[in-house]
């Protein structure tokens, strides 16, 4: 079967939501990957939804990712500022990810960012992360705050930063990291801001202006995902910024939630469903996996090398139909 063709949802709940299920399931070419094909396949959990916390809970019960029992769970949001979603995480995606996480079976949780330019502690105060931590149990820890020794200094052979980079000690040493994070263009060299670039938020602000006067800079983005492994990934795709970001841009609605365990797979999605809703130059004139940011992850072997290696796995007929477009998109570059 040619990877394609390779493509998963769930069917027991598809046949049981959807009215014409059992008519529609023979049409669909369900297949698994066979013994033959080697190449790792990440698996994405795609879910059409215009309610963030239903949406969540979807993607993680049909996804295949690391039991969190026992574990203690680390999540990284998009916190650079305060700015309504997408400019920031929404509060809703949050908390829908950190009661997962406790229902099944986290022994301790911890949400932890660095903000930029404003400061960390008004970022957390204005997007009433303090009361939310107070109301769902959960520890917050500023990286603006850390003492020098909880910052751990890395320069792995052939990187683009100077002196090499920091990160902070609590995310790269977690028990069971997590990333959670938006849709949207960067304007300020960036190009765009998901998994890999969310990792910026785990540095000091004294790398920041050799980041972003580096030619280099969406390679040195990528290189900065080397120490640090998230287990899962949730990419709230609701409203997304088509143009400008990372706190104000163009809104268009993607209605969607997806979730996953491969940075490059996850940022390749990401990438498709902005070239869907029509973006700007940057996004809309090169091939995704040609993106610098992915193409350097993918030198890094931070994850998949290829489109062919994306199984999607949905629960309804929505998700299905979208899965093929991105599907189409991510196979034509």
């Amino acid at each position: 079967m040619k990877e394609e063709e390779i493509f998963t949802m769930d069917r027991r709940k598809f046949i049981k939501n959807t009215a014409v299920g059992l008519a529609f399931l023979p049409v669909l070419g369900f297949a698994s990957l066979s013994a033959a094909e080697n190449k790792k396949m990440a698996k994405i959990a795609l879910i059409k939804t215009t309610n963030r916390t239903e949406g969540v809970q979807e993607a993680l019960r049909i996804l295949d990712f690391p039991s969190v029992k026992n574990k203690r769970v680390f999540i990284k949001p998009n916190f650079n500022t305060s700015d309504p979603t997408p400019g920031s995480t929404h509060n809703d995606t949050l908390s829908r990810l950190i009661l997962e996480m406790r229902n099944r079976g986290a022994v301790g949780i911890t949400v932890g960012d660095r903000s930029g330019p404003p400061a960390t502690k008004t970022v957390l105060e204005e997007k009433g992360i303090f009361e939310l931590a107070r109301k769902l149990n959960f520890k917050i820890i500023n990286f603006e705050e850390l003492p020098e020794a909880d910052w751990v200094q890395f320069n792995p052979p052939g990187n683009h930063w100077e002196k090499g980079f920091s990160l902070a000690r609590p995310a790269v040493e977690a028990e069971y990291p997590v990333s959670t994070y938006c849709l949207k263009t960067h304007q300020y060299g960036g190009v765009f801001t998901l998994s890999l670039k969310l990792t910026v938020g785990m540095t000091p602000k004294s790398l920041m202006r050799e980041l972003h006067t580096s030619p280099h800079m969406r390679k040195m983005i990528a290189e900065l995902n080397q120490p640090f492994k998230p287990q899962l990934l949730v990419m709230d795709g609701i409203e997304a910024f088509v143009d400008g970001g990372p706190m104000k841009g163009s809104v268009k609605r993607a209605d969607v939630i997806v979730a996953g365990c491969d940075r490059v797979a996850m940022d390749a999605i990401g990438v498709a469903i902005l070239k869907e809703l029509g973006s700007n130059e940057a996004i809309m004139g090169r091939k995704i996996f040609e993106q610098e940011q992915i193409a350097r992850a993918v030198e890094l072997g931070l994850g998949i090398s290829g489109p062919g290696q994306i199984e999607f796995v949905t629960a309804d007929k929505a998700g299905w139909e979208y899965a093929q477009k991105l599907k189409t998109i991510l196979a034509n570059g």
